[in-house]
C-alpha cells in the first residue's frame, strides 16, 4: 500500500495520546476476532479493512489481516471477507495509477499525509475535513466559507446570453405537453391477506400468482398493492394534479371539455404485476371517483415490448435497418434501474409527436409526490403552473459563459419542501449544512456542493440582478427527478437518454449523455418560479426509512458508475467535470473506487459507533454484494459499464432514425408509415386508463 495513503488513514483512525480523533471512531474497540455474533463478525470484518488500510502504523494490522484472510473461506462470510480484500488490492492499485499520471495528486496525498503525521496541536475537525476534501473531495473545498462568493460564482458561470428567443413558444400547455410521471409497483404486504383487499376476483388471482414468483427488481420505495389510499402515491399525485388543473380552468388555461395527456410508466418488481397494473390502477382510481381533468395512459413492460415488435422492428425491417434491431430497441423500456423508465418518459414525446400529434411539442416530468402550490406561484411567482411554461426561453438560444453556443431545448424548476413553504416559495430544498461531520464526510459530503448549487440555480430569480431572463438568463446543470422537461425538436435532434444501469440520479445522468461536443450544445433553461412542493416526508416517512440503507448503498454506486460513464464519454473525466462541477460533478471522482470504499468502511463503522448494529449489518451483508457487482461493471479499460452505454447509444440512434423515417412517410403519404402510425395508435389506445 501506498506509504502516504496508509499514513493518512492511520492519522485520522488512530488515537493518538493529548489529541482530539478527527472521525472519533477507535477501530481496536471494534475489532473483536473472538466475536460469533453476526453483528460483532460484520463489525470486526469491516474494522480489520480500516486497520489493514492504516498500514503498519496500526498496531493490530497482522491481526487483522490474518482476520480478513480466515473468513475468505467461511461459507457465511467470505462473501463480504473477499470484498474488503480485494478492495485493499484495489485501492493500491487506483492511487499509484493516479499517482504516475497526476503528479499533482502525488504532492497533495504526501503534503495531507505529512501535516496529518506532524501536527502537534489537537486537530480541528474543520480543518482535517478541508484538509482531507482536498484530495478525496476536492470539488467541497473552500465552499463553507464566503459562501455568497461561491453561489454569485457560479450562477456567473451557468449564465447564458440570449440571442434568439423560440421561434414558437408554447401557447397552450395543456394542449401542447404531454406530462409523464413513473408508479413503482409491488405485491401486497404479507400483512394484508389478499381476500380482505377490495380488488375483483380476476386482480387478485393474478396478484396472487405475482407473490409466487422470483422478485427480478428492486426499487427505494414501491407502492405495495393495497395501501390505504392516504398512503398511495398514485392518488396523491394524480389528485393533487387535478386540483391544480381545476385552477388552471378557473383562469382560463384549459378549455371546456379540455383535458391533459398524463403518461405513467409503471414499472414492477414481479413480471407477474405487468398484466394487472393497468387494471389495477383503473379499480383504484373508480373507487377514487376519477380526475375530471387528465387522461391517464399507464405503459408496462409489455407495452413497451409491444411498441418495439409491432412498430420499431417491422419499421426497422422495412427501412432496410432490420440487422439487431430487436436487441438495440430492447433500451426502451421501464421496468429494471431507474434510468430505464427516466429515459422512456422523455423518448414516447417523439413518438407521439411524429405518429400520433405533431400538435403535442414538449413533455414535462413530474414525481407523483410532488404538488403544484397554485396560491403560492401565483402570488409569489406571478403565474401558475401552467403559465410558467409559455416561456419564450424555452427553445431560445444563446452563448454561454465560454462563448459557446447552447441551445435551451430543456427546462427545469426547483423543490421547496412541503414543511418549508410557508417560509416562502423561494426556499431552498437543500440548505447549507451546519451540523458536525460523520466520520464518512470526512471523505464525501455532497450536501455541502448540493446546498450550494441548490442556492445558485435553482433559486434565482430574474429581473432581482443582470440575469433579467430576457437578455441574459441561467442555464441548468443540476436538476431534480421531477420539474423538468424537453422539447421534441431537441429530442430528436440531440437524443439524450439515461444509460439502463443508471438506478440513482437518473436525472443528473441524462444531460451527460450529449457530451461532449464542439458544436452547439443542448441545455437546461432555468424556469425562476417553476416550483413545485414536495411532499414525499407529508405522507411517505415510513417508506423512506425502509429504503434508507439501499439509497446510502446506491450513493457510493453512483460515485463509480458516474466515474465510470464520464470516462466511456470523453476518455478525460476533466472535459466533464469542468462542466459539471460542482454538485453533479462531484459523484465523478479521479479516485471512485478509493473513495466509495472509504465511504462504506467509515459509514458502516459510524453505525457501530452509535450503536446500530442491525442497520450496520444489513449494510455491510447487502452493501458488500451490491459494491462488487458494481465494481465489476466498471472495471477495465473495455469495462461492461462503456459497452453498455454504446450498445444502447445505437439502440436510441436507431429509435430516432426510425421515427423520422415514418414522420417522413406520413408526409409524404406513404401507406406503410400510416399503417404503423394506426398500429403506434392502437398499442397506445391499449394503455388508456378508463374510470
Amino acid at each position: 500500500m501506498n506509504q502516504p495513503f496508509e499514513a493518512i488513514i492511520s492519522a485520522l483512525t488512530l488515537p493518538q495520546p493529548g489529541h482530539d480523533q478527527p472521525l472519533t471512531l477507535n477501530l481496536s474497540a471494534h475489532f473483536d476476532p473472538s466475536a460469533r455474533e453476526d453483528a460483532g463478525i460484520a463489525r470486526s470484518l469491516n474494522a480489520a479493512f480500516l486497520i489493514t488500510l492504516a498500514g503498519p502504523g496500526h498496531p493490530q494490522l497482522e491481526e487483522a489481516n490474518r482476520f480478513l484472510r480466515e473468513r475468505a473461506d467461511s461459507e457465511k462470510w467470505g462473501e463480504a471477507a473477499r470484498f474488503y480484500l480485494a478492495g485493499v488490492e484495489r485501492i493500491k492499485q487506483e492511487i499509484e495509477a493516479v499517482g504516475q499520471h497526476n503528479p499533482d495528486f502525488t504532492r497533495r496525498l504526501t503534503a495531507l499525509a505529512e501535516r496529518l503525521a506532524h501536527s502537534d496541536e489537537p486537530q480541528n475537525p474543520e480543518l482535517v475535513s478541508e484538509e482531507t476534501w482536498s484530495l478525496f473531495f476536492p470539488e467541497a473545498t473552500g465552499l463553507r466559507h464566503n459562501t455568497a462568493a461561491k453561489v454569485e460564482a457560479l450562477r456567473a458561470k451557468r449564465t447564458v446570453t440570449v440571442e434568439h428567443l423560440a421561434a414558437n413558444p408554447i401557447t397552450d400547455p395543456a394542449r401542447q405537453i404531454l406530462f409523464t410521471s413513473n408508479v413503482l409497483l409491488t405485491v401486497p404486504s404479507t400483512s394484508k391477506p389478499l381476500d380482505e383487499l377490495p380488488f375483483s376476483t380476476d386482480l387478485k388471482e393474478i396478484i396472487a400468482s405475482s407473490t409466487r414468483e422470483r422478485q427480478l427488481y428492486w426499487y427505494d420505495h414501491p407502492i405495495q398493492i393495497g395501501v390505504e389510499p392516504a398512503a398511495n402515491e398514485i392518488l396523491y399525485g394524480l389528485r393533487n394534479l387535478d386540483a391544480a388543473l381545476d385552477f388552471e380552468r378557473g383562469r382560463g388555461n384549459l378549455s371546456e371539455g379540455q383535458k391533459l395527456k398524463n403518461i405513467l410508466s409503471v414499472s414492477v418488481t414481479h413480471k407477474g404485476l405487468q398484466a394487472v397494473a393497468k387494471k389495477y390502477l383503473e379499480e383504484e382510481l373508480v373507487r377514487e371517483g376519477g380526475l375530471k381533468n387528465q387522461d391517464i395512459y399507464a405503459f408496462t413492460e409489455a407495452d413497451t415490448r409491444r411498441l418495439i415488435d409491432e412498430v420499431l422492428v417491422p419499421a426497422a425491417e422495412h427501412y432496410g435497418l432490420g440487422q439487431g434491431a430487436a436487441g438495440l430497441l430492447e433500451v426502451l423500456g421501464v421496468d429494471g434501474e431507474y434510468g430505464r423508465h427516466y429515459s422512456f418518459l422523455k423518448a414516447i414525446l417523439a413518438l407521439w409527436n411524429g405518429l400520433l400529434d405533431p400538435e403535442v411539442k414538449a413533455t414535462f416530468k413530474y414525481d407523483l409526490d410532488q404538488v403544484f402550490a397554485q396560491k403560492e406561484l401565483v402570488e409569489q411567482a406571478g403565474a401558475s403552473a401552467l403559465e410558467h411554461f409559455k416561456t419564450p426561453l424555452w427553445g431560445a438560444s444563446g452563448l454561454d459563459s465560454d462563448g459557446q453556443t447552447v441551445e435551451l431545448g430543456m427546462i427545469a424548476g426547483a423543490l421547496v419542501n412541503e414543511k418549508d413553504i410557508s417560509k416562502g416559495l423561494f426556499t431552498p430544498d437543500v440548505t447549507i449544512p451546519t451540523r458536525p461531520l460523520v466520520p464518512d464526510e470526512y471523505i464525501f459530503f455532497s450536501t455541502l456542493p448540493q446546498a450550494v448549487s441548490t442556492q445558485a440555480e435553482m433559486m434565482t430569480r430574474y429581473g432581482t440582478g443582470e440575469i433579467d431572463g430576457e437578455t441574459k438568463c441561467l442555464q441548468r446543470i443540476h436538476v431534480t427527478g421531477g420539474t423538468n422537461g424537453i422539447l421534441a425538436e431537441a429530442l430528436q435532434r440531440y437524443r439524450p437518454f439515461t444509460p439502463s444501469f443508471i438506478g440513482r440520479a437518473e436525472d443528473q445522468a441524462y444531460l451527460l449523455s450529449t457530451f461532449p461536443t464542439d458544436g452547439p450544445r443542448l441545455a437546461y433553461v432555468h424556469k425562476d418560479g417553476l416550483i413545485m412542493r414536495h411532499d414525499k416526508e407529508a405522507f411517505a416517512q415510513e417508506a423512506i426509512q425502509a429504503a434508507a440503507i439501499g439509497k446510502t448503498t446506491g450513493d457510493y454506486i453512483r460515485i463509480l458508475y458516474f466515474s465510470a460513464y464520464a470516462r466511456a464519454l470523453a476518455g478525460e473525466i476533466s472535459v466533464v467535470k469542468e462542466r459539471i462541477d460542482p454538485f453533479t460533478g462531484c459523484f465523478v471522482s479521479a479516485i471512485p473506487t478509493t473513495v466509495a470504499y472509504l465511504r462504506f468502511g467509515l459509514k458502516a463503522a459510524g453505525f457501530f459507533e452509535n450503536g446500530k448494529a442491525e442497520q450496520a449489518l444489513e449494510f455491510v451483508s447487502m452493501g458488500t454484494q451490491r459494491l462488487e457487482a458494481a465494481l465489476s461493471f466498471v472495471e477495465g479499460s473495455d469495462s461492461p459499464l462503456k459497452r453498455q452505454y454504446q450498445k444502447e447509444r445505437r439502440g436510441w440512434n436507431l429509435y430516432y432514425d426510425l421515427l423520422a423515417a415514418l414522420e417522413k412517410g406520413l408526409a409524404e403519404g406513404d401507406a406503410f408509415a400510416h399503417q404503423i402510425a394506426e398500429k403506434a395508435r392502437q398499442v397506445v389506445d391499449g394503455c388508456f386508463i378508463h374510470f
